[in-house]
């Protein structure tokens, strides 16, 4: 059942009754609703003056395209993007959908309450949207090193934990710092790469976990997944060229991002042909290494760079990402014990660094003031990788705690622990053991 809630609207005299689901450990993520939807109650959008009727309206002609391209990224694209786990895809669908949205409310409620409150209210327009919901991408990607091992509120504590360093983090390298990353090669990728990682360090500890046979993908999986890939690689250039200045910037923008993303896509096969037996392709390489470019790119999306660098850097970055996968992520579960269920490190990690390091050379080239531009690049994307990796460690130990326990082993990537699948709850079926209808109950409940 769902828990009702009375919140004042923003319209005098009235209120709104809001529904807060019913789910896992529930009363450990109640009161984060009860101040969000509380706070929320405050938003204001403001009144425009009727001499800036027409400015505003051009800025939401020439923005809203653009954010609808991006729910379409996250909701739909992201989310098939992770069903390639045969048996876990209404879990990934919803769990991306509910982090999607309680991570974007909860940086509304922080950047509100931190630059923007005025009288009460906290004025809101599509611009912070768009930077919560960048806020909320960061999420997103970090729990997939996790995915199908963590619990729904094991994940709300996640994105309670990152949202405030994100934007922190982004603050103090954007802000303080100076580094140029429109795209969010080094604020996005790079930081909730290694944020996810340092939490599936700290969460799983040294122990060496063997493949889990609900993990391996099927071919109608990795279909889905591909199909998510499809939908991120087509509207991937809003994603960077949303927030820069229209004209020059933005046509920049768009121009070099199709041109990584679409080498990228056409090395990938390349590459995944050579490396795998008899030439054929691996679909976990399209995945992934079809968007690097994407990461990649978006620090100098918005320069005047020659169209070959933005096609090399493509390249380079889907080379990098091909290789993380045949290779790097074997080595790191072998050696440190590691585990990165979604590769978030060779399509986030690897490609950011890459896009950070030749952001450097970038202004190096172009800038006058050379030494400082790439001095700054160089710590920001220092920063990114060392305070990520750092709060992630914390936020991890975090996740350890008892009234947070992690799902059984034999029923993680499974969606029937959260769904009523075929009347499991009420029968274990043949497959499985009454304590798993119970645990499966008792999750529900």
């Amino acid at each position: 059942m769902g828990v009702c809630a009375v919140v004042p609207s923003p319209l005098a005299g009235s209120s709104q009754i809001v529904l807060l689901p019913s789910l896992p450990h529930s009363r450990f993520f109640l009161f984060p609703f009860k101040i969000i939807t509380s706070l929320t109650s405050t938003f204001y959008g403001g009144q425009t003056r009727p001499q800036d009727a027409n400015l505003v309206a051009n800025q939401l002609s020439g923005i809203f395209p653009l954010f609808q391209d991006i729910q379409v990224m996250l909701v739909v694209g992201l989310g098939l993007l992770l069903t390639f786990l045969p048996r876990y895809g209404l879990s990934v669908l919803t769990h991306n959908f509910l982090l999607l949205n309680f991570s974007t409310q909860w940086a509304l409620v922080l950047q509100g309450s931190l630059r923007r409150f005025h009288h009460g209210r906290v004025h809101l327009d599509l611009r912070n949207l768009l930077t919560a919901e960048f806020a909320a991408v960061t999420v997103l990607i970090s729990v997939g090193a996790v995915l199908g091992r963590t619990s729904p509120c094991q994940l709300l504590v996640v994105a309670t934990c990152e949202v405030p360093i994100y934007l922190a983090s982004e603050w103090a390298i954007v802000t303080c710092l100076g580094v140029l990353d429109v795209g969010g090669t080094i604020t996005i990728h790079v930081f909730s790469c290694y944020f996810g990682l340092g939490v599936s360090k700290a969460l799983f500890g040294a122990a060496r976990r063997p493949v889990h046979p609900k993990e391996t993908a099927t071919p109608h999986s990795d279909l889905l997944s591909l199909v998510g890939t499809l939908i991120l690689w087509v509207f991937w250039p809003s994603f960077v060229a949303v927030l820069c200045q229209p004209g020059d910037a933005q046509r920049r923008a768009i121009l070099n991002t199709f041109l990584a993303m679409s080498a990228s896509a056409v090395t990938t096969v390349v590459a995944s042909s050579l490396l795998e037996r008899d030439s054929k392709l691996s679909p976990g390489h399209l995945q992934n290494g079809s968007l690097a470019g994407g990461v990649a790119i978006g620090a100098v999306a918005d320069m005047a760079v020659p169209p070959v660098a933005a096609l090399a850097l493509g390249s380079l970055s889907a080379v990098a990402c091909v290789l993380g996968f045949k290779f790097l992520t074997p080595l790191l579960a072998r050696k440190l014990a590691l585990q990165d269920r979604c590769g978030i490190h060779n399509l986030h990690g690897l490609p950011g660094i890459l896009g950070g390091a030749a952001s450097a050379v970038a202004i190096l080239v172009a800038s006058e003031d050379t030494a400082g531009s790439r001095f700054s690049q160089a710590v920001g994307l220092a920063v990114a990788v060392g305070g990520s990796l750092l709060a992630g460690l914390l936020t991890g130990a975090v996740l350890r705690l008892p009234c947070l326990a992690r799902p059984p082993e034999r029923l993680c990537f499974d969606d029937s622990l959260y769904f009523k699948i075929q009347d499991e709850a009420e029968s274990p079926g043949p497959g499985g053991t009454a304590e798993e209808g119970a645990l499966a109950l008792k999750e529900r409940v």
